[in-house]
């Protein structure tokens, strides 16, 4: 059975040691009633959940030009991202340049340290 990509309870995905999602998780643990946590080093990305973090946010807010991972890759790499398909093909062969975290409920999808709009969107 394929799984629902809408969220009742809310998802935070990242990788548990990346500063910003540790944010997230300490915010959720004071303020959500329950969250999913699902880590990218373990889990992977799942791909329709990539599909639908596109089809509600550009790939360009996504894909973390600032990071460590994006400044690692070989120049050649990075020119070839220009659109959503070559975005979401980096994105699924290298989960740690995707910004983080990404908060999912329903329809929803946040990207990046929020506060403001998970009170919004979450509680």
């Amino acid at each position: 059975m394929k799984k629902s990509l809408s969220h009742p309870t809310p998802t935070v995905y990242g990788i548990p040691n990346c500063d910003s999602v540790k944010k997230a998780r300490v915010w959720m643990d004071e303020h959500a009633p329950s969250y999913v946590f699902h880590d990218f080093k373990k889990q992977g990305v799942p791909e329709e959940a990539l599909d639908f973090w596109l089809s509600k946010v550009s790939w360009e807010v996504l894909v973390n030009r600032k990071g460590t991972t994006w400044r690692k890759l070989d120049a050649a790499v990075q020119s070839r991202v220009q659109d959503k398909a070559s975005a979401k093909a980096l994105m699924l062969e290298h989960a740690s340049v995707i910004k983080r975290p990404i908060v999912v409920k329903g329809k929803d999808v946040i990207v990046g340290v929020n506060p403001e709009r998970w009170t919004n969107v979450l509680l």
